[in-house]
């Protein structure tokens, strides 16, 4: 409902610069990075449920910073510690929901989850564009707080009631576990670079293409709004379908058919102009964005250490450095090669299915 719209939040009502967006974008990928390697590693240290719920009630105090922020300056601060929370709240409820999976039906789960989270993202932006529309556009923020709040008490009450089943690292694996798994696992290094790439691309959707449909079409902000909800409508009506599909298949296959229909999604978008190209552009985009996402975390969870689950995940986070740059280099291409600007992004996605093909020639 909320994190969709801040680039043209920023670019509307705070008049912040394209370099300031892709900065402000930026920024929570980049903490997320390094907040993930600390997180993975307290998930795995100590109980996961206690690090996920301080996290919601911090988040949802961020999310209050946002409604009342005064300047774009202090959007900076406020989404590093969104990034923060996203960091310390993906791994340990991954590797929660892993706790209570059964092996043979550990894939399905993220697209599962996967699906949930689209479920939200269908609704989120109309409610977004709505309220927004009858009231103040910092609204979204503030109704995101109470949401994140209530959601802190769900999982207090809820995570109660069941035993853990994790198996928790030992007190002799120290902060440096967390280094030692990224250096030492080869193919664990592969795909984390492999995923900065893949981050890069994906991280336009948020930061360059509201900005490209608002220069190119009159009333951008309301066609984002139906792109984002194609986007979710896509991933809702073909996630089951083709999970069955990908299932099937060789897991590194699907990643490679993901990626390669990314960057057509992306190339599209460059050569663009109406409401029906974008949101056409935007189902292909959704497609691969179906094939890869879950799959991505999948083979992660496959090569990871029982007892090391929170830290391999954790350590994915660093993908998130392709969120950091993606923004930054993305608004600079938008100012200095606009025509340009996908081609050149799709080039350098297509690019990781080298780095997964180098991966798989490791034992």
């Amino acid at each position: 409902m909320a994190m969709p719209f801040l680039a043209l939040y920023l670019h509307n009502e705070l008049h912040a610069s394209p370099l300031l967006i892709g900065m402000t974008l930026g920024v929570a990928p980049l903490f997320s990075t390094f907040g993930g390697l600390i997180g993975g590693y307290l998930t795995d240290r100590f109980e996961r449920k206690y690090v996920i719920i301080t996290t919601v009630f911090v988040w949802s105090l961020t999310f209050l910073g946002f409604a009342f922020a005064p300047s774009a300056a202090f959007f900076v601060v406020l989404n590093a510690l969104n990034g923060l929370c996203r960091s310390f709240f993906e791994p340990g409820t991954q590797a929660l929901m892993i706790d209570f999976t059964e092996d043979s039906k550990k894939r399905r789960l993220f697209s599962v989850r996967y699906t949930a989270i689209n479920i939200a993202a269908v609704i989120g932006p109309l409610l977004g564009v709505w309220i927004s529309s009858l009231s103040s556009a910092s609204i979204p923020f503030m109704i995101t707080a109470v949401m994140y709040a209530m959601y802190g008490l769900f999982l207090l009450i809820v995570l109660n009631r069941y035993e853990s089943k994790q198996q928790q690292l030992s007190g002799s694996h120290k902060m440096s576990a967390i280094f030692n798994a990224v250096v030492r696992d080869r193919k664990l290094f592969y795909f984390i670079i492999a995923g900065i790439l893949i981050s890069l691309g994906y991280s336009q959707f948020d930061s360059t293409l509201p900005q490209l449909i608002d220069i190119k079409v009159e009333d951008g902000v309301k066609l984002f709004s139906y792109v984002i909800v194609a986007n979710s409508i896509t991933v809702l009506a073909l996630q089951l379908p083709l999970t069955v599909m990908i299932e099937k298949a060789n897991i590194y296959t699907s990643l490679k058919i993901g990626i390669t229909i990314f960057a057509v999604g992306l190339f599209l978008f460059g050569i663009s102009g109406n409401y029906w190209t974008f949101i056409v552009s935007m189902i292909i985009f959704s497609v691969g964005e179906i094939f890869c996402f879950p799959t991505m975390n999948a083979v992660i969870e496959e090569i990871a250490p029982p007892d090391q689950k929170g830290i391999y995940l954790g350590a994915t986070q660093l993908k998130n450095i392709g969120g950091f740059i993606g923004p930054i280099f993305g608004g600079w291409l938008l100012v200095a090669a606009i025509d340009w600007m996908y081609v050149v992004i799709a080039l350098l996605m297509l690019s990781s299915i080298v780095i997964y093909r180098r991966a798989l020639r490791l034992t």
